[in-house]
């Protein structure tokens, strides 16, 4: 199975810290899993506008079609997700994501933007179809060091956690046919 692993900001590093420890657990309980961290900060990325996609966006479109599976981090800006990340789920077919395997991950400078992860990211894949697991993982800044490495011991176990969980449900949608049966 193709996981892709998405860094959905282009300025700072703590998600992308998120995802290689999320990473290095996954591995730790299935080694199979083929995992890609995609990071947002290197595309050329474009506004849906209509006008033709580059090639980044064109690349970017094709590795979300084809994985199996998504770990999402993103930073929570201004209670929001950065639109960077949202106009990446706007270029998507809907049922490029349908019945596969999603955990969510989010950092923010507050402790109450966690809801950010429940009331915006959620909804946008439920809107998918995907299989979202039950519990995602929030950081604040306070769970870092000074350089953006995760300290924070429970977060740790968390993402842990959030590995163990995401495999299960890895292996639980291999046996969903992605095809729906009302056509919708």
């Amino acid at each position: 199975m193709k996981i892709l692993l998405v860094d959905g900001t282009v300025f700072g590093t703590k998600t992308g810290e998120l995802l290689r420890q999320v990473q290095q657990y996954i591995k730790e309980y299935n080694h199979e899993l083929e995992l890609e961290i995609l990071y947002f900060s290197d595309l050329k990325h474009q506004i849906l506008d209509g006008s033709p996609l580059n090639e980044d966006m064109r690349m970017m479109i094709d590795k979300f079609e084809n994985a199996d599976g998504y770990i999402i981090a993103t930073p929570i800006y201004q209670a929001s997700i950065p639109g960077v990340l949202k106009n990446a789920f706007d270029m998507l077919n809907p049922k490029a994501m349908r019945y596969k395997p999603v955990s969510m991950m989010a950092n923010g400078g507050t402790y109450q933007h966690h809801l950010v992860v429940e009331n915006q990211l959620r909804p946008i894949l439920d809107y998918f179809r995907c299989l979202v697991t039950p519990n995602y993982v929030y950081t604040h800044s306070s769970h870092f060091d000074a350089n953006n490495r995760i300290s924070d011991d429970e977060i740790k176990d968390r993402l842990r956690e959030l590995a163990r969980v995401f495999v299960q449900y890895c292996k639980l949608s291999q046996s969903i046919p992605k095809e729906p049966v009302d056509k919708h």
